[in-house]
C-alpha cells in the first residue's frame, strides 16, 4: 500500500489508490484508520473497481493540524479526494464516515454515484448524560487509548478477524503521534444532526450494512430499517456482526457490496 497525500486548507488527507475502473471511496470512522477496509479492498478491485481509501482527519497517516473534525469536514475532504481523482464516486462509509458521506452526497449529487453506510451514524443517538460523561473521563490520557482500543474490539461480538491485533497495533501507532489523540477527542464532539437535517436531499442509491449485535444502538435492526428508509435505500442486516460487519463477516457483505457497486455505477 502506497500512501499518497491530498493537500487542502490546515493539513494533508491520506490515501491510497487501487485497482481500475469506476471509482469507489471508502472512508473509516471515528478512531480507525483506512485499513479497516483491507477485506472490502480486493473484492472490490477483482470486480473491477479503483478503489481509494483516506483517512480522517486526525487519523492514520491524515494530519493532526486542522480547525474542525465534524461530519461536515469528513464530507467535504471526500469530495475534495473523489474530484482529485477524477470522480463521480461510489462512497462506502463506516459509522462516522457514513454520516460525512451521506452529508456529500447531498452537497454535491453529480459527485456521488451511490452510497454503502455501514454501521451508519446519520442521527445522535438519544442523549445518554451518564454514558456521554463516562465516555468522557474514559478517553482522557492516560489511560483513554487502551480504552478506545478495549472498546474497539468488543464492537467485534461475533467473529474477529484473525488479524484484528495488527488493526489495533495501527491505530494506537497513529494516535501515537504527537496532537492525535486530541484530534481524536475533538471528533468524539461530532454532531450528526447537520447530516440528519440533509438526508432529504439524498438522490443517490442506498445500502445499509447493520449488524444485528452493534452495541452502539439499543436495537440496531431498528435503527438499519430507519435510515435505510429515510434514504429510501435497502437494508442488509449481517446476523451476529457488531459494528464492523465488512471486517467480521466478509464473505457476506463484500458480495454485497460489488453487486451494489456494479448496479449503481451502471445506473449512472
Amino acid at each position: 500500500m502506497t500512501t499518497s497525500y491530498l493537500q487542502l486548507a490546515g493539513g494533508r488527507i491520506a490515501y491510497d489508490v487501487t485497482g481500475d475502473g469506476p471509482l469507489v471511496v471508502c472512508l473509516p470512522g471515528m478512531g480507525d484508520v483506512r485499513s479497516v477496509y483491507r477485506f472490502l479492498v480486493p473484492a472490490l478491485v477483482a470486480a473491477g473497481f479503483r478503489v481509494a481509501t483516506m483517512d480522517l482527519r486526525g487519523h492514520g497517516e491524515s494530519d493532526v493540524g486542522f480547525d474542525s473534525y465534524d461530519d461536515v469536514a469528513a464530507g467535504r475532504d471526500a469530495l475534495a479526494l473523489v474530484e482529485h481523482l477524477g470522480g463521480p464516486a461510489l462512497l462506502v462509509g463506516s459509522s462516522m464516515g457514513a454520516g460525512a458521506s451521506v452529508w456529500a452526497a447531498a452537497e454535491r449529487p453529480g459527485a456521488v454515484r451511490g452510497l454503502v453506510l455501514a454501521g451508519p451514524f446519520v442521527r445522535d443517538p438519544r442523549p445518554r448524560r451518564l454514558v456521554t460523561l463516562a465516555l468522557r473521563v474514559a478517553l482522557l490520557r492516560p489511560w483513554g487509548p487502551a480504552v478506545w482500543r478495549a472498546y474497539y474490539r468488543a464492537l467485534h461480538p461475533g467473529r474477529r478477524p484473525a488479524d484484528l491485533a495488527d488493526h489495533l497495533a495501527r491505530i494506537a501507532a497513529a494516535q501515537r503521534r504527537p496532537g492525535a489523540w486530541r484530534a481524536f477527542a475533538a471528533t468524539t464532539r461530532t454532531s450528526h444532526a447537520p447530516v440528519q437535517a440533509r438526508i432529504a436531499e439524498v438522490a443517490a442509491p442506498v445500502l445499509v450494512v447493520m449488524g444485528e449485535r452493534d452495541a452502539d444502538w439499543p436495537d440496531p435492526a431498528a435503527e438499519g430499517r430507519w435510515v435505510a428508509d429515510a434514504l429510501r435505500g435497502e437494508l442488509l442486516l449481517v446476523e451476529d456482526a457488531g459494528h464492523y460487519p465488512l471486517a467480521e463477516y466478509p464473505e457476506l457483505v463484500a458480495p454485497a457490496v460489488r453487486d451494489f457497486a456494479r448496479a449503481a455505477t451502471a445506473r449512472a
